[in-house]
């Protein structure tokens, strides 16, 4: 079974690297924030706090992830999109690696400046109906019509938590508690730093290369 972490900034690929990869590869992509964002539609508390850009305590975070890992399509492997966050996550996730007798570890950390992520997170627009993702800051990214989904023809929506007020506190908590994972992973000797201020088809032929280079 292979562990694939994706470590990295607010809007730094996270999401799109994985869904590439899980088309590719047919891994199992676990997004804690996706679980999270599930869980919020019926909590008000967490629906808060993610609204304000807060962490959520770890035992709610393992709780989800614990329930999600157990799931048969993570049986060839798995990629986890925003999770840890921070070191003490990071320990107790090796825990559960070697509880489940995970041969590969790999970490692939995703490293953007300030500024570009900022723009990817206050331009990022969405469809509705076929989830496509936009950006009307971003010229490369910017859909044929305002507005409009290129393939359905929807009304895009932004989401509540995309501002740059809430993006500013989001980039503060990965500073404070996220970035030390890069010391933590390596000291273990299997982070992977890819440049992902590049375009998503040259990251990912970059994480392809990283992860050919790598025994099962």
């Amino acid at each position: 079974m292979r562990s694939i972490i994706l470590i990295a900034p607010p809007a730094a690929g996270k999401g799109t690297q994985s869904d590439m990869l899980v088309e590719k590869y047919g891994f199992a992509h676990i997004s804690t924030g996706d679980m999270l964002r599930e869980v919020a539609k019926t909590d008000e508390v967490i629906k808060s706090k993610l609204e304000n850009g807060e962490l959520i305590s770890d035992d709610i975070v393992f709780d989800l992830l614990q329930k999600r890992l157990i799931s048969d399509d993570c049986k060839k492997g798995f990629i986890l999109d925003g999770f840890p966050r921070n070191v003490n996550q990071a320990k107790r996730y090796d825990q559960i690696v070697e509880e489940l007798g995970i041969s590969s570890n790999v970490v692939i950390y995703l490293d953007v400046d300030k500024e570009t992520a900022l723009k990817r997170i206050v331009g990022r627009v969405s469809c509705p109906n076929c989830h496509r993702v936009f950006n009307d800051m971003i010229e490369e990214a910017m859909p044929k019509v305002s507005g409009k989904c290129d393939d359905c023809s929807s009304e895009l929506i932004r989401r509540t938590d995309d501002n740059s007020e809430t993006f500013g506190k989001r980039y503060d908590v990965y500073i404070n508690n996220t970035a030390p994972l890069i010391d933590y992973y390596l000291e273990k000797g299997i982070l992977h730093k890819v440049d992902s201020g590049m375009g998503k088809d040259e990251i990912f032929e970059v994480i392809e290369g990283i992860l050919g280079g790598i025994n099962d």
